[in-house]
């Protein structure tokens, strides 16, 4: 069997456009990690890191994790109260990335 796959769209804010090309959104597939399992915040993240190594450094730290600074909505839910990089993304899901405020 092959694993699941979806097309995710990362919404970006004017202050990280800059690192694609002034692109208001940013389309990449997700692929799960087994047969049985969803895709993942993290793997959009990683395929991301693929085509748009620029963006996804200023959305992960050295360690992988997602920066503090930055606020990650999957299908209008904060992705940190649904496991961060393991949230489970819909098909077609929307990924809106906000610089957290002060």
């Amino acid at each position: 069997m092959a694993k699941p796959v979806t097309l995710v769209t990362f919404v970006l804010p004017s202050t990280l456009r800059h690192w694609v090309g002034d692109l208001t959104e940013v389309k990449v597939f997700a692929v799960a990690a087994s047969d049985d399992d969803l895709p993942t915040l993290g793997g959009a993240l990683d395929t991301l890191r693929r085509t748009h190594p620029s963006l996804e450094e200023r959305l992960r730290d050295e360690y992988g994790s997602l920066r503090r600074h930055i606020s990650i909505f999957v299908c209008g839910e904060n992705a940190r109260r649904f496991g961060g990089l393991d949230c489970a993304l819909p098909p077609g899901a929307e990924v809106y990335v906000l610089p957290a405020l002060a």
